[in-house]
């Protein structure tokens, strides 16, 4: 159905995670993938959406000159919201540990931007879910880092990974949004858009 209406346009996915590819893939439209690195630093005074937005948009400017007529630009950011604070990506296994200590017991948001570019417009939209951990215990963490790649993924885990299968209690919200990209959002976006 949103193939039809795309026909004329080229959707462009400007990101290199293979969950984003999967989940763009499974909404049936074709779309290139083209990426350009950014340097994701952001103002601290931001807070939970606000970062996203800013990440979402900031990657989209790296292809301001760059789009053509009938090109559409898919840019997005996911973060961990948890105790006031964003937690992005870790950079090391020992800071996947912290950071799933940290998650471990307690509920935290998983907040996603999506920006939507071409050249005569640009629309953001964020989605957020809620996911509550249950009490993780060492050898499950250290099971979980050492045999999945933890640094790849916000919070460092993947819900669709071995440790979401065991350690998450519930969610309330999108469980793509979760996975990094809210599919229902890009959908409704793109046909809006």
């Amino acid at each position: 159905m949103l193939k039809q209406k795309l026909k004329t346009k080229r959707i462009i996915l400007a990101s290199k995670s293979p969950r984003r590819h999967e989940l763009l893939k499974s909404l049936q439209i074709p779309f290139d993938i083209i990426t350009s690195s950014v340097e994701e630093i952001y103002p601290e005074s931001l807070k939970k959406h606000e970062i996203t937005d800013y990440l979402a948009k900031l990657k989209a400017g790296a292809f301001k000159n760059k789009l053509k007529n009938n090109d559409i630009l898919i840019t997005s950011d996911t973060i961990v919201w948890h105790n006031n604070s964003a937690i992005g990506k870790p950079k090391s296994t020992k800071e996947a540990i912290k950071m799933l200590y940290q998650l471990s017991g307690s509920k935290h948001e998983v907040i996603t931007s999506i920006c939507i570019t071409s050249v005569k417009k640009q629309t953001i939209l964020n989605s957020y879910s809620s996911v509550f951990f249950k009490t993780l215990e060492n050898d499950e963490i250290n099971f979980y880092v050492n045999n999945f790649n933890t640094l790849d993924k916000a919070g460092a885990y993947g819900i669709q990974d071995w440790i979401g299968k065991i350690g998450i209690e519930k969610i309330e919200g999108s469980y793509y949004n979760i996975m990094g990209l809210p599919t229902d959002l890009i959908y409704k976006s793109l046909i809006e858009f």
